[in-house]
């Protein structure tokens, strides 16, 4: 990667295009679980992700380096079992994500099309992941500057969908809150926390970034609230202009549908085309963040590209590896399962960042007790989740199960193929 910094405005729009680009395949998701509870629930989750930057901006400010979660895991933890196996869970977990992303960037880019066939669908996913993959390999600078193109022109275009459907609102269609919709509320906030996660990727850009400790902490909390109210308000407009049935009809490519009745034809076709850009972004970012992070992960435990493949950056090997295992994944999982099992991957993630931070309190002159809200308040929102899953999905626990168990076994195979003592 060049060594040419970034500023205020291109990591904020790394932290943003990472998260509204979740907007577009959640909106459906959490609209199908909470109703007209949708936006309550985007602001539910939305909390929880504002509790978590507070660790986030502590630990940035105080290791700004590429290594982001994996570097504040080490740092709190030892590179042991436990750091190890996160850290592995963090990759798989971006992996998911990624392919959350590529799913509706397939699913609206075929709304286009006169023919809605599988193969155009995952043609589309295939040809995103590789074009992202092609852009990461350019500098840091490069990639933040379009990511500032990318995010003008979709929340350009979104601001106008909110402005012009505010005037589209039926007060009928949106029904108040009653106590036995709180249940079904808080399962769909949980199993769309996903959405909200492109924060993290902000961490990993510090190394990359002009003045980080006086730019972190407003690039993290001015994204955070921004995204919230944003998706509070894009849910309002869509459940108020369009009865809820004919909005679940069209689920993976809601926005879309309901843009037709507040913006013409040619409006739903502007909403798309943001659509599309706004998951490639958020692919973009994505991959940025964690084809870094890879090869951090990769020198804690003694491997080297550099020093075997000379020709090639060895951010680029995660990158190539991150790509290849997303293209699997996003042509052949459904997206709910992709959202459910994302969501309480980074749950557990940002429970143990959480508890990384009260640790370190002291180093990061942090208030150690918000800290251990957050961590509490994680695993509570995990727990919710897995309960919601094994109600509808129990498949999608085992899938869980099964990741966390293969992160586990890859770092137990290290340490019994190293020689090494296995310790927590």
């Amino acid at each position: 990667m060049s060594s040419k910094k970034i500023g205020f405005w291109s990591v904020w729009a790394l932290g943003v295009g990472g998260i509204v680009g979740g907007l577009f395949p959640a909106l459906g998701v959490v609209i199908q679980i909470a109703h007209t509870g949708a936006p309550l629930a985007f602001a539910i989750a939305g909390t929880i992700a504002l509790i978590t930057t507070y660790t986030y901006a502590k630990l940035s400010v105080a290791h700004p380096c590429r290594g982001g979660t994996v570097t504040f895991l080490n740092q709190a933890f030892g590179s042991g079992l436990f750091s190890g196996t996160l850290n592995l869970l963090l990759w798989f977990s971006y992996v998911v994500m990624l392919s959350f992303y590529l799913q509706a960037f397939g699913s609206y880019g075929v709304s286009l099309f006169t023919s809605t066939q599988p193969i155009w669908k995952h043609l589309l996913i295939s040809l995103a992941i590789l074009g992202t993959t092609g852009l990461n390999l350019l500098t840091a600078n490069h990639v933040g500057k379009s990511q500032i193109w990318i995010v003008s022109f979709k929340l350009g275009i979104l601001i106008l969908f909110i402005t012009m459907g505010s005037s589209h609102i039926d007060i009928s269609r949106l029904e108040p809150v009653s106590v036995s919709s709180l249940q079904s509320i808080f399962a769909g906030a949980m199993v769309i926390f996903l959405s909200y996660e492109g924060f993290e990727l902000i961490a990993n850009a510090a190394e990359d970034l002009v003045n980080p400790k006086h730019t972190l902490p407003r690039v993290y909390y001015s994204v955070i609230g921004f995204v919230i109210l944003f998706y509070v308000l894009i849910a309002l407009v869509t459940l108020g202009a369009e009865p809820i049935e004919q909005i679940l009809a069209a689920k993976d490519y809601a926005l879309a549908e309901v843009a037709k009745p507040i913006m013409g034809q040619f409006g739903s076709v502007l909403i798309t085309i943001a659509a599309l850009f706004s998951t490639i972004s958020a692919s973009n970012a994505t991959l940025y963040g964690s084809a870094r992070f890879s090869s951090v992960i990769a020198k804690s435990r003694g491997f080297d590209f550099d020093s075997q493949i000379n020709s090639i950056d060895q951010s680029s090997i995660g990158l190539f590896i991150t790509s290849g295992i997303t293209l699997i994944i996003a042509n052949f999982f459904d997206i709910s399962r992709i959202s459910t099992m994302g969501s309480a991957g980074f749950l557990l993630i940002f429970a143990a960042v959480n508890l990384a931070n009260a640790r370190m309190h002291r180093y990061t002159k942090s208030k150690q007790w918000i800290s251990l809200l957050g961590a509490g308040i994680c695993l509570v929102a995990l727990g919710m989740l897995i309960w919601f899953a094994l109600q509808t999905d129990p498949q999608t626990v085992w899938v869980l199960v099964f990741m966390v168990g293969v992160a586990i076994g890859i770092e137990i195979i290290y340490y019994l193929s190293n020689n090494r003592r296995l310790h927590l």
